[in-house]
C-alpha cells in the first residue's frame, strides 16, 4: 500500500519542493510559471494538473497545496467528481485493447493520489457524496488487478477507522461539555465542594506533562482544511461557488480554542478559590512552575493560557497575595510571551523549538505546540492580505504556497506522539472540574482582598445582591 512521506520532508524551510515530479507540460496554456515555479493558473488547468497520467505524477507539495486551497473555490465533493471524470476519460480515450496500459501505468498513480487525499484530508470523506465518488473510482482501479484490490480495501478500511475515531472523539467532547459544571455565582467560598489542583497533582512538572497530553490529543483531531474553512464566509454573489462556512467543519478547531479559554479560567479559579492569602500565593507559585515546564517542553499554548489566567483582573488585583510571591520566574515567562513587536520573543522561542524538533531523536524533543490563537490569526491575515484571484482571473497560487507552508508545519507538529505517561485522575480533573465565570471570579477576588475604589465597591455590592439567595448553579 502506498504511504505518504512525513510532512517534515514536504516543505523546505527556505524554498518549496515544487517541481520534484513535474514533467507534465502546460499544453493548454492555463498555468503560469516563473523560474520553474508555478505561480498561477486557471482553476480548470490546476485541476488537470492534479490528475496523474502515464508520464506524470504531481509533486506532493502541489497535491497538498491544491487540496487545501481548492475549497475556497469549490466544495471538495465537486473537485472529487471532476477528478473522477478526468480519470474515467483517460481510461476511455486509451487506445483500444490497451486497457492494461491504463491499469499498469496510471491506476497505481491514481491510487497514490487517493491515498494522499484520504490520509491528509480524511474529514472531506464524511460527506457521503465524497465517499460515493471515492468508492466508484476505487472499484474501477481494483477491477484490473488483485494487488490493487487489496490496496483499495486497505485504503477504505483505514479511512473508515479514522472517521470512526473522530466521531468518537467528538462524542467525548460533547459529553465533557454536557457534564462540566460552571460555578457561575457563589455566596461563600465552598472549600468542601471543590478540591484544588495541588491536592490532585502536587508536582507542577507532572501537571505540565498532563496538559501536554491534552494539547497533543486535541491537536491530532484538527484537520488542515479547518484552517481554510474557518475563513470561508457565505457570499451569495461569489461566482466561484465558494464553500459556505459550516461550523460543523470547524468543530475540532473551535473546541481547541475553547480548551485554551477553559484552562485560563481554571488557573484563575484555582488562585481565587483559597480563603487564606498564603494558600493563594502558593497556588500562584505552583502555576508559575507549571508554566515554566510547559515552556521547556515546547507547549506554548498551555503556557500562554496559564499566563492569561494569571493576568486576568480578578487575579492581578490581588496585590497582597502577589506581594508574598517570588515573581522573578514569572517575569521571565511574561517577557517570553510579550505581545509587543508582533510577539517577537515568542516567535523566536517557537523557531528554536522547531529547530530542536527537526534534529530530535526522541518524541520528548519533537514537541512543538504553538500558541494556537496566534497561529490562526497569522493564517487569517495571510489569507485576507492577498487576493485569491489575479486580475486575469487566474488562481493566485503563489499565495496558496504560503498558506500551505504554514499549515503543513502545523501538520508536522500535531503528528508527534505524547511521550509522557497519562494520569487519568489528573486529566479528568483538568477537563471536568467546575470553573468560575467572570462574575464569580470577581466576587471571590473581592472576598479575598476587599475593593480598593468606588468602582470595585459598587461592583461588589451588585454581585452580592445578585447572589443573595444563590450559591452557584450549572
Amino acid at each position: 500500500m502506498p504511504q505518504t512521506p512525513p510532512f517534515a520532508a514536504m516543505f523546505d524551510s527556505s524554498s518549496y519542493n515544487r517541481n520534484l515530479y513535474q514533467t507534465k507540460k502546460d499544453s493548454c496554456g492555463g498555468l503560469y510559471y516563473h523560474d520553474n515555479n508555478l505561480l498561477s493558473g486557471s482553476l480548470e488547468a490546476l485541476i488537470q494538473h492534479l490528475v496523474p497520467n502515464v508520464d506524470y505524477y504531481p509533486d506532493r507539495t502541489y497535491i497538498f497545496t491544491f487540496l487545501l486551497s481548492s475549497r475556497l473555490f469549490m466544495h471538495p465533493y465537486e473537485l472529487m467528481a471532476k477528478v473522477c471524470h478526468l480519470c474515467t476519460e483517460q481510461q476511455r480515450l486509451s487506445e483500444p485493447g490497451l486497457d492494461k496500459n491504463w491499469t499498469q501505468k496510471i491506476a497505481p498513480k491514481i491510487l497514490q493520489l487517493l491515498t494522499e487525499w484520504t490520509e491528509t484530508f480524511p474529514y472531506d470523506f464524511r460527506d457521503e457524496r465524497m465517499m460515493r465518488n471515492l468508492k466508484g473510482l476505487a472499484q474501477r482501479i481494483a477491477s484490473g488487478d488483485e494487488m490493487y484490490r487489496k490496496n483499495v480495501q486497505q485504503l477504505l478500511q483505514t479511512l473508515i477507522q479514522k472517521l470512526a475515531a473522530v466521531t468518537q472523539y467528538e462524542e467525548v467532547l460533547t459529553k465533557i461539555d454536557a457534564t462540566t459544571d460552571h460555578l457561575t455565582l457563589l455566596k461563600t467560598k465552598p472549600q468542601s465542594i471543590q478540591r484544588d489542583i495541588i491536592t490532585v497533582c502536587n508536582d507542577p512538572y507532572v501537571l505540565a506533562q498532563q496538559l501536554t497530553h491534552i494539547e497533543l490529543e486535541r491537536l491530532s483531531y484538527i484537520g488542515p482544511e479547518e484552517f481554510i474553512q474557518a475563513f470561508v464566509q457565505k457570499d451569495p454573489l461569489n461566482n466561484d461557488k465558494s464553500c459556505y462556512r459550516d461550523r460543523t467543519k470547524t468543530r475540532n478547531l473551535e473546541a481547541y480554542v475553547e480548551w485554551f479559554n477553559r484552562l485560563s479560567y481554571l488557573v484563575a479559579t484555582e488562585i481565587c478559590m483559597p480563603v487564606k492569602k498564603k494558600h493563594r500565593a502558593r497556588m500562584i507559585e505552583y502555576f508559575i512552575d507549571v508554566a515554566r515546564e510547559c515552556f521547556n517542553i515546547g507547549n506554548f499554548n498551555s503556557l500562554m493560557a496559564i499566563i492569561s489566567g494569571m493576568n486576568m483582573s480578578p487575579v492581578s488585583r490581588l496585590k497582597k497575595t502577589w506581594a508574598k510571591v517570588k515573581t522573578a520566574k514569572f517575569d521571565i515567562l511574561e517577557h517570553q510571551m510579550d505581545p509587543s513587536s508582533n510577539f517577537y520573543n515568542y516567535r523566536t522561542a517557537l523557531r528554536g523549538a522547531t529547530q530542536r524538533s527537526l534534529t530530535a531523536h526522541s518524541n520528548r524533543e519533537k514537541i512543538v505546540i504553538p500558541f494556537f490563537s496566534l497561529l490562526i490569526k497569522d493564517i487569517y491575515f495571510l489569507n485576507e492580505g492577498c487576493a485569491n484571484r489575479l486580475p486575469n482571473g487566474h488562481v493566485n497560487f503563489e499565495k496558496f504556497w504560503e498558506l500551505a507552508k504554514q499549515v503543513s508545519e502545523f501538520m508536522t507538529w500535531k503528528q508527534v506522539e505524547c511521550p509522557f505517561e497519562s494520569d487519568w485522575k489528573v486529566l479528568q480533573y483538568l477537563l471536568s472540574v467546575p470553573v468560575f465565570s467572570d462574575d464569580a471570579l470577581y466576587l471571590a477576588s473581592y472576598e479575598s482582598e476587599g475593593p480598593e475604589n468606588h468602582i470595585e465597591k459598587d461592583r461588589w455590592k451588585t454581585l452580592r445582591v445578585t447572589v443573595e439567595n444563590t450559591i452557584y448553579f450549572d
